[in-house]
Protein backbone atom coordinates (compact mmCIF):
# COMPACT_ATOMS: atom_id res chain seq x y z
CA UNK A 1 0.00 0.00 0.00
CA UNK A 2 1.55 3.45 -0.81
CA UNK A 3 2.11 6.02 1.80
CA UNK A 4 -1.49 7.69 2.88
CA UNK A 5 -3.89 4.99 1.91
CA UNK A 6 -5.97 3.46 4.32
CA UNK A 7 -7.60 0.21 4.47
CA UNK A 8 -11.03 -0.70 5.83
CA UNK A 9 -10.28 -4.07 7.46
CA UNK A 10 -13.86 -5.19 7.38
CA UNK A 11 -15.26 -4.37 4.20
CA UNK A 12 -12.12 -5.78 3.22
CA UNK A 13 -11.67 -2.71 0.23
CA UNK A 14 -8.76 0.10 -0.18
CA UNK A 15 -9.84 3.32 0.35
CA UNK A 16 -7.39 5.92 -1.55
CA UNK A 17 -5.09 3.29 -3.15
CA UNK A 18 -4.46 0.13 -4.93
CA UNK A 19 -3.14 -2.56 -3.40
CA UNK A 20 -1.30 -3.42 0.13
CA UNK A 21 2.08 -4.07 0.21
CA UNK A 22 3.81 -7.07 1.84
CA UNK A 23 5.86 -6.49 4.73
CA UNK A 24 8.49 -8.24 7.07
CA UNK A 25 6.73 -10.97 8.74
CA UNK A 26 7.75 -14.01 10.30
CA UNK A 27 4.88 -14.16 13.12
CA UNK A 28 4.17 -17.59 12.50
CA UNK A 29 0.40 -18.98 13.46
CA UNK A 30 1.60 -20.44 16.65
CA UNK A 31 2.13 -16.86 17.77
CA UNK A 32 -1.23 -15.25 17.36
CA UNK A 33 -2.50 -18.10 19.23
CA UNK A 34 -0.08 -17.60 22.13
CA UNK A 35 -0.90 -13.89 21.64
CA UNK A 36 -4.32 -14.65 22.42
CA UNK A 37 -4.34 -17.26 24.95
CA UNK A 38 -2.48 -14.97 27.29
CA UNK A 39 -4.71 -12.38 26.72
CA UNK A 40 -7.57 -14.51 27.52
CA UNK A 41 -5.61 -16.09 30.76
CA UNK A 42 -5.25 -12.07 31.71
CA UNK A 43 -9.15 -11.38 31.28
CA UNK A 44 -10.15 -14.90 32.93
CA UNK A 45 -7.40 -14.55 35.88
CA UNK A 46 -7.50 -10.77 36.56
CA UNK A 47 -10.41 -8.49 38.01
CA UNK A 48 -9.36 -4.86 37.68
CA UNK A 49 -10.69 -3.52 33.91
CA UNK A 50 -7.38 -1.51 33.94
CA UNK A 51 -4.67 -4.70 34.70
CA UNK A 52 -6.69 -6.32 31.88
CA UNK A 53 -6.18 -3.93 29.17
CA UNK A 54 -2.45 -2.86 30.32
CA UNK A 55 -1.50 -6.64 29.80
CA UNK A 56 -3.49 -7.18 26.73
CA UNK A 57 -1.85 -3.70 25.04
CA UNK A 58 1.71 -4.84 26.21
CA UNK A 59 0.87 -8.37 24.64
CA UNK A 60 -0.22 -6.91 21.45
CA UNK A 61 2.57 -4.17 20.90
CA UNK A 62 5.12 -6.81 21.49
CA UNK A 63 3.39 -9.33 19.07
CA UNK A 64 3.57 -6.76 16.44
CA UNK A 65 6.68 -4.96 16.77
CA UNK A 66 4.70 -1.56 17.56
CA UNK A 67 6.56 1.05 19.26
CA UNK A 68 3.61 2.54 20.53
CA UNK A 69 -0.16 2.12 21.30
CA UNK A 70 -3.38 2.27 23.28
CA UNK A 71 -6.90 1.44 24.28
CA UNK A 72 -9.36 4.30 24.07
CA UNK A 73 -12.51 4.53 25.79
CA UNK A 74 -15.85 6.01 24.95
CA UNK A 75 -17.45 8.02 27.90
CA UNK A 76 -21.00 7.70 28.11
CA UNK A 77 -21.41 10.69 30.08
CA UNK A 78 -19.05 12.82 27.70
CA UNK A 79 -19.57 11.07 24.48
CA UNK A 80 -16.17 11.40 24.21
CA UNK A 81 -13.13 8.82 22.87
CA UNK A 82 -10.22 9.13 25.33
CA UNK A 83 -7.21 7.03 26.73
CA UNK A 84 -7.43 4.31 29.52
CA UNK A 85 -4.28 2.66 28.79
CA UNK A 86 -1.22 3.73 26.68
CA UNK A 87 2.43 2.69 25.96
CA UNK A 88 5.06 4.09 24.40
CA UNK A 89 2.80 7.52 24.21
CA UNK A 90 3.77 10.84 25.67
CA UNK A 91 1.89 11.86 28.23
CA UNK A 92 0.92 15.08 26.91
CA UNK A 93 -0.54 13.29 23.58
CA UNK A 94 -2.53 11.08 26.08
CA UNK A 95 -3.97 13.83 27.80
CA UNK A 96 -4.91 15.78 24.54
CA UNK A 97 -5.60 13.52 22.15
CA UNK A 98 -9.79 12.64 22.57
CA UNK A 99 -12.29 13.01 19.91
CA UNK A 100 -16.18 12.84 19.39
CA UNK A 101 -17.54 9.23 17.15
CA UNK A 102 -16.49 10.03 13.28
CA UNK A 103 -13.35 12.43 14.18
CA UNK A 104 -10.20 11.56 13.27
CA UNK A 105 -9.40 7.61 12.77
CA UNK A 106 -10.29 6.35 15.84
CA UNK A 107 -13.53 7.91 15.80
CA UNK A 108 -14.14 7.01 12.67
CA UNK A 109 -13.86 3.51 13.94
CA UNK A 110 -15.93 4.10 16.75
CA UNK A 111 -19.03 5.21 14.68
CA UNK A 112 -18.77 2.28 11.45
CA UNK A 113 -17.14 -0.09 13.93
CA UNK A 114 -14.80 -1.26 11.40
CA UNK A 115 -10.85 -1.42 11.99
CA UNK A 116 -8.85 0.86 9.48
CA UNK A 117 -5.35 0.49 8.86
CA UNK A 118 -3.58 3.67 7.87
CA UNK A 119 0.17 3.09 6.18
CA UNK A 120 1.32 7.01 7.18
CA UNK A 121 -0.65 8.42 9.94
CA UNK A 122 1.93 11.65 9.63
CA UNK A 123 -0.13 12.19 6.29
CA UNK A 124 -3.23 11.34 7.14
CA UNK A 125 -5.88 14.28 6.02
CA UNK A 126 -8.39 13.02 8.54
CA UNK A 127 -6.54 12.43 11.69
CA UNK A 128 -6.78 14.63 14.40
CA UNK A 129 -4.05 16.81 16.53
CA UNK A 130 -1.00 16.41 13.67
CA UNK A 131 0.83 18.69 15.73
CA UNK A 132 0.76 15.75 18.60
CA UNK A 133 1.50 13.01 16.26
CA UNK A 134 4.30 14.40 14.75
CA UNK A 135 5.95 15.02 17.95
CA UNK A 136 5.29 11.18 18.71
CA UNK A 137 6.94 10.11 14.87
CA UNK A 138 4.16 7.75 14.09
CA UNK A 139 3.85 6.46 11.16
CA UNK A 140 1.97 2.99 10.27
CA UNK A 141 -1.22 3.30 12.43
CA UNK A 142 -4.03 0.75 13.23
CA UNK A 143 -7.18 1.50 14.64
CA UNK A 144 -9.56 -1.54 15.86
CA UNK A 145 -13.25 -1.34 17.55
CA UNK A 146 -13.56 -2.28 20.81
CA UNK A 147 -17.28 -4.12 20.72
CA UNK A 148 -19.79 -6.01 22.93
CA UNK A 149 -23.47 -7.27 21.59
CA UNK A 150 -22.43 -5.08 18.11
CA UNK A 151 -21.67 -1.66 20.31
CA UNK A 152 -18.75 -0.08 20.22
CA UNK A 153 -17.00 0.57 23.46
CA UNK A 154 -13.79 2.28 22.22
CA UNK A 155 -10.59 1.32 19.56
CA UNK A 156 -7.52 0.01 20.14
CA UNK A 157 -4.39 1.60 18.18
CA UNK A 158 -1.63 0.19 17.37
CA UNK A 159 1.45 2.26 16.16
CA UNK A 160 5.24 2.39 14.34
CA UNK A 161 7.23 4.98 13.81
CA UNK A 162 8.03 3.63 9.69
CA UNK A 163 5.52 3.47 7.83
CA UNK A 164 4.08 -0.11 5.91
CA UNK A 165 5.06 -1.68 8.48
CA UNK A 166 1.69 -3.66 9.34
CA UNK A 167 -0.45 -6.28 7.41
CA UNK A 168 -3.63 -8.45 6.85
CA UNK A 169 -2.47 -10.73 10.17
CA UNK A 170 -2.45 -8.33 12.41
CA UNK A 171 -4.98 -6.35 11.98
CA UNK A 172 -7.06 -9.85 12.21
CA UNK A 173 -5.06 -10.23 15.44
CA UNK A 174 -6.22 -6.74 16.85
CA UNK A 175 -9.46 -7.62 16.09
CA UNK A 176 -9.55 -10.97 17.82
CA UNK A 177 -7.92 -9.48 20.85
CA UNK A 178 -10.44 -6.68 20.74
CA UNK A 179 -13.68 -8.73 20.52
CA UNK A 180 -12.18 -10.65 23.90
CA UNK A 181 -11.65 -6.90 25.13
CA UNK A 182 -15.21 -5.65 23.88
CA UNK A 183 -16.55 -8.47 26.41
CA UNK A 184 -14.18 -7.36 28.86
CA UNK A 185 -15.09 -3.74 29.15
CA UNK A 186 -19.06 -4.79 28.99
CA UNK A 187 -18.35 -6.70 32.11
CA UNK A 188 -16.64 -4.20 34.16
CA UNK A 189 -19.28 -1.45 32.74
CA UNK A 190 -22.15 -3.15 34.16
CA UNK A 191 -19.94 -4.42 37.52
CA UNK A 192 -19.30 -0.70 37.79
CA UNK A 193 -23.11 -0.05 37.31
CA UNK A 194 -24.37 -2.72 39.77
CA UNK A 195 -21.37 -1.24 42.38
CA UNK A 196 -23.11 2.20 41.91
CA UNK A 197 -26.86 0.91 42.17
CA UNK A 198 -25.63 -1.19 45.41
CA UNK A 199 -23.83 2.39 46.75
CA UNK A 200 -27.02 4.50 45.92
CA UNK A 201 -29.18 1.68 47.77
CA UNK A 202 -26.75 1.51 50.52
CA UNK A 203 -27.10 5.63 50.33
CA UNK A 204 -31.21 5.78 50.42
CA UNK A 205 -31.39 2.90 52.84
CA UNK A 206 -28.93 5.10 55.60
CA UNK A 207 -31.07 7.83 54.85
CA UNK A 208 -33.89 5.63 55.69
CA UNK A 209 -32.31 4.57 59.08
CA UNK A 210 -31.65 7.67 59.97
CA UNK A 211 -35.56 8.77 59.12
CA UNK A 212 -36.83 5.83 61.17
CA UNK A 213 -34.34 6.62 64.04
CA UNK A 214 -35.82 10.40 64.22
CA UNK A 215 -39.58 8.85 64.02
CA UNK A 216 -38.22 6.63 67.69
CA UNK A 217 -36.83 9.42 68.87
CA UNK A 218 -39.65 11.51 68.52
CA UNK A 219 -42.16 8.82 69.54
CA UNK A 220 -40.10 8.12 72.89
CA UNK A 221 -40.28 11.92 73.84
CA UNK A 222 -43.76 11.72 73.25
CA UNK A 223 -43.88 8.83 75.25
CA UNK A 224 -41.94 10.02 78.30
CA UNK A 225 -43.15 13.76 78.17
CA UNK A 226 -46.85 12.26 78.55
CA UNK A 227 -47.43 8.86 78.60
CA UNK A 228 -44.99 8.35 81.25
CA UNK A 229 -45.81 11.09 82.83
CA UNK A 230 -49.06 10.30 83.29
CA UNK A 231 -48.43 6.62 84.30
CA UNK A 232 -46.67 7.93 86.81
CA UNK A 233 -48.95 10.18 88.37
CA UNK A 234 -51.48 8.24 88.14
CA UNK A 235 -49.49 5.16 90.12
CA UNK A 236 -48.32 8.24 93.29
CA UNK A 237 -52.68 9.16 93.26
CA UNK A 238 -53.37 5.38 93.63
CA UNK A 239 -50.44 5.03 96.39
CA UNK A 240 -52.21 8.09 97.76
CA UNK A 241 -55.55 6.26 97.90
CA UNK A 242 -54.51 3.55 99.23
CA UNK A 243 -52.89 5.15 102.35
CA UNK A 244 -56.18 7.13 102.69
CA UNK A 245 -58.21 4.46 102.89
CA UNK A 246 -55.66 2.66 105.59
CA UNK A 247 -56.18 6.12 107.25
CA UNK A 248 -60.13 6.15 106.87
CA UNK A 249 -59.64 2.42 108.07
CA UNK A 250 -61.87 1.52 105.16
CA UNK A 251 -62.80 -2.67 105.60
CA UNK A 252 -64.33 -3.01 102.30
CA UNK A 253 -61.81 -6.01 101.28
CA UNK A 254 -63.13 -5.90 97.72
CA UNK A 255 -62.46 -2.18 97.12
CA UNK A 256 -58.95 -2.65 98.71
CA UNK A 257 -58.63 -5.72 96.08
CA UNK A 258 -59.43 -3.69 93.24
CA UNK A 259 -57.00 -0.22 94.66
CA UNK A 260 -54.06 -2.32 94.98
CA UNK A 261 -54.19 -4.16 92.00
CA UNK A 262 -54.78 -1.13 89.68
CA UNK A 263 -51.47 0.41 91.87
CA UNK A 264 -49.61 -2.47 90.87
CA UNK A 265 -50.92 -2.78 87.45
CA UNK A 266 -50.13 0.68 86.69
CA UNK A 267 -46.56 0.68 88.19
CA UNK A 268 -46.16 -2.32 85.67
CA UNK A 269 -47.27 -0.42 82.71
CA UNK A 270 -45.06 2.01 83.77
CA UNK A 271 -41.92 -0.01 83.86
CA UNK A 272 -43.18 -1.50 80.53
CA UNK A 273 -43.14 1.84 79.24
CA UNK A 274 -39.90 3.37 79.89
CA UNK A 275 -38.09 -0.58 78.51
CA UNK A 276 -39.99 0.57 75.37
CA UNK A 277 -38.50 4.09 75.73
CA UNK A 278 -34.76 2.77 75.97
CA UNK A 279 -35.49 0.30 72.99
CA UNK A 280 -37.03 2.91 71.04
CA UNK A 281 -33.84 5.63 71.69
CA UNK A 282 -30.62 3.89 73.01
CA UNK A 283 -29.89 7.47 75.28
CA UNK A 284 -26.97 5.12 76.73
CA UNK A 285 -25.56 5.37 73.14
CA UNK A 286 -25.80 9.12 73.11
CA UNK A 287 -24.26 9.87 76.04
CA UNK A 288 -21.70 6.75 76.49
CA UNK A 289 -20.71 5.80 73.17
CA UNK A 290 -21.02 3.03 71.30
CA UNK A 291 -18.63 0.41 73.95
CA UNK A 292 -20.06 1.36 77.07
CA UNK A 293 -23.94 1.71 75.45
CA UNK A 294 -22.94 -2.12 74.12
CA UNK A 295 -21.37 -3.02 77.71
CA UNK A 296 -24.23 -1.51 79.61
CA UNK A 297 -27.52 -2.92 77.43
CA UNK A 298 -25.92 -6.90 77.15
CA UNK A 299 -25.12 -6.66 80.91
CA UNK A 300 -28.90 -5.32 82.03
CA UNK A 301 -30.39 -8.22 79.82
CA UNK A 302 -28.52 -10.60 80.01
CA UNK A 303 -28.13 -10.57 83.90
CA UNK A 304 -31.11 -10.24 84.47
CA UNK A 305 -31.87 -13.65 82.64
CA UNK A 306 -29.56 -15.51 85.12
CA UNK A 307 -26.71 -16.17 82.29
CA UNK A 308 -22.66 -14.44 82.91
CA UNK A 309 -21.19 -12.43 80.59
CA UNK A 310 -17.65 -11.70 79.59
CA UNK A 311 -17.07 -8.38 77.74
CA UNK A 312 -13.63 -7.97 75.20
CA UNK A 313 -14.21 -4.26 74.33
CA UNK A 314 -11.51 -2.29 72.42
CA UNK A 315 -11.69 1.04 71.89
CA UNK A 316 -12.58 1.99 68.40
CA UNK A 317 -9.97 4.50 66.86
CA UNK A 318 -11.96 5.76 64.31
CA UNK A 319 -15.02 7.39 63.08
CA UNK A 320 -17.82 5.77 63.11
CA UNK A 321 -20.88 7.39 61.12
CA UNK A 322 -24.15 7.74 63.73
CA UNK A 323 -26.00 5.35 61.30
CA UNK A 324 -23.05 3.00 62.01
CA UNK A 325 -23.29 2.95 65.76
CA UNK A 326 -27.02 2.93 65.33
CA UNK A 327 -27.06 -0.47 63.16
CA UNK A 328 -24.47 -1.90 65.40
CA UNK A 329 -26.11 -1.17 68.84
CA UNK A 330 -29.53 -2.27 66.80
CA UNK A 331 -27.43 -5.60 65.67
CA UNK A 332 -26.48 -6.35 69.20
CA UNK A 333 -29.85 -5.65 70.77
CA UNK A 334 -31.38 -8.21 67.84
CA UNK A 335 -28.09 -10.66 68.99
CA UNK A 336 -29.07 -10.58 72.62
CA UNK A 337 -32.90 -10.66 72.30
CA UNK A 338 -32.29 -13.86 70.31
CA UNK A 339 -29.91 -15.62 73.04
CA UNK A 340 -32.69 -14.97 75.77
CA UNK A 341 -35.73 -16.19 73.73
CA UNK A 342 -34.09 -18.95 72.33
CA UNK A 343 -30.87 -20.47 73.37
CA UNK A 344 -30.92 -21.24 76.96
CA UNK A 345 -27.57 -20.16 77.46
CA UNK A 346 -25.30 -19.92 80.63
CA UNK A 347 -22.57 -17.72 79.50
CA UNK A 348 -22.31 -15.08 77.18
CA UNK A 349 -19.06 -13.40 75.49
CA UNK A 350 -19.30 -10.29 73.33
CA UNK A 351 -16.25 -8.96 71.53
CA UNK A 352 -15.46 -5.57 69.98
CA UNK A 353 -12.02 -5.52 67.88
CA UNK A 354 -10.36 -3.42 65.56
CA UNK A 355 -7.84 -5.26 63.10
CA UNK A 356 -6.19 -3.21 60.82
CA UNK A 357 -9.36 -1.63 58.65
CA UNK A 358 -11.99 -3.90 59.55
CA UNK A 359 -14.22 -3.61 63.05
CA UNK A 360 -15.10 -7.27 64.30
CA UNK A 361 -18.26 -7.47 66.78
CA UNK A 362 -19.30 -11.16 67.75
CA UNK A 363 -21.87 -12.53 70.78
CA UNK A 364 -21.07 -16.05 71.82
CA UNK A 365 -23.17 -18.01 73.76
CA UNK A 366 -22.99 -21.64 75.04
CA UNK A 367 -26.61 -22.47 74.35
CA UNK A 368 -28.50 -25.42 72.68
CA UNK A 369 -27.77 -23.94 69.35
CA UNK A 370 -29.31 -25.03 66.22
CA UNK A 371 -28.75 -26.36 62.29
CA UNK A 372 -28.15 -23.56 60.43
CA UNK A 373 -28.48 -25.44 56.92
CA UNK A 374 -32.50 -25.50 58.52
CA UNK A 375 -32.69 -21.78 58.60
CA UNK A 376 -34.82 -21.36 55.93
CA UNK A 377 -37.02 -24.44 56.99
CA UNK A 378 -37.29 -22.49 60.62
CA UNK A 379 -38.38 -19.26 58.25
CA UNK A 380 -41.13 -20.56 56.88
CA UNK A 381 -42.26 -21.88 60.22
CA UNK A 382 -42.20 -18.01 61.41
CA UNK A 383 -38.80 -18.18 63.05
CA UNK A 384 -35.51 -17.20 61.90
CA UNK A 385 -36.19 -13.45 61.03
CA UNK A 386 -34.36 -11.86 63.96
CA UNK A 387 -30.84 -13.29 62.03
CA UNK A 388 -32.40 -12.03 58.86
CA UNK A 389 -32.96 -8.48 60.18
CA UNK A 390 -29.84 -8.80 62.02
CA UNK A 391 -27.60 -9.06 58.57
CA UNK A 392 -29.31 -7.05 56.57
CA UNK A 393 -28.82 -4.10 58.94
CA UNK A 394 -25.24 -4.59 59.23
CA UNK A 395 -25.10 -5.28 55.04
CA UNK A 396 -26.77 -1.55 54.48
CA UNK A 397 -23.81 -0.07 56.13
CA UNK A 398 -21.69 -1.74 54.18
CA UNK A 399 -20.62 -4.51 56.28
CA UNK A 400 -21.47 -8.80 56.44
CA UNK A 401 -22.89 -10.85 59.06
CA UNK A 402 -21.80 -14.33 59.51
CA UNK A 403 -23.55 -17.29 62.18
CA UNK A 404 -21.56 -20.53 63.23
CA UNK A 405 -23.83 -22.93 65.08
CA UNK A 406 -23.98 -26.47 65.49
CA UNK A 407 -26.75 -28.30 67.72
CA UNK A 408 -25.84 -28.42 71.40
CA UNK A 409 -22.41 -26.30 71.06
CA UNK A 410 -23.90 -22.64 71.03
CA UNK A 411 -24.00 -19.81 68.34
CA UNK A 412 -21.90 -17.14 67.20
CA UNK A 413 -22.62 -14.28 65.49
CA UNK A 414 -20.60 -11.84 64.21
CA UNK A 415 -20.61 -8.38 62.09
CA UNK A 416 -17.70 -7.19 60.26
CA UNK A 417 -17.61 -3.35 59.47
CA UNK A 418 -15.17 -2.38 56.88
CA UNK A 419 -13.01 1.13 58.09
CA UNK A 420 -10.85 1.93 55.34
CA UNK A 421 -10.86 5.21 54.15
CA UNK A 422 -11.59 7.05 57.44
CA UNK A 423 -9.77 9.23 59.38
CA UNK A 424 -8.54 8.41 62.65
CA UNK A 425 -8.92 10.28 65.23
CA UNK A 426 -7.37 10.75 68.97
CA UNK A 427 -8.51 7.97 71.51
CA UNK A 428 -9.65 10.37 73.97
CA UNK A 429 -11.76 11.67 71.57
CA UNK A 430 -13.74 8.39 71.44
CA UNK A 431 -16.51 7.82 73.91
CA UNK A 432 -16.18 5.20 75.86
CA UNK A 433 -13.08 2.79 76.55
CA UNK A 434 -11.86 -0.71 76.94
CA UNK A 435 -13.88 -2.53 79.04
CA UNK A 436 -12.90 -6.15 80.39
Amino acid sequence: MMMGEKWNALSGTVEQGTQMASANNTKSSSDFLNALSRVSAAISGLGNLDAILKIALNITLKMMNGAAGGIMLLDEESGLLSYRVSEGLSELYVEEMFMKPGEGIAGQVVQSGKAILVDDISTEAAAVRPDLISLENLRAFICVPLKAKNRVLGVMNCASQDPCTFTMKDILLLQSIGDQLGIAIEQANLYERLRRGRERYRQLARRIIVAQEEERKKIARDLHDETSQNMAALALNLQALIKMAEMLNIQDQRFMEIINRSHATTVRTHTEISRIIADLRPTQLDNLGLVAAIRQYVYTNVTSQGMNVRYDLDDVDRHLLPEEELSLFRWVQGAIGNIIQHSQAKNVEVSLKQMKDKLFLSISDDGKGFEFDNLPAMRERGHGFGLLNMKERVTLIGGSCSVTTEPGKGTTVTAVLPLSGRNRIKKEDVSGGTVT
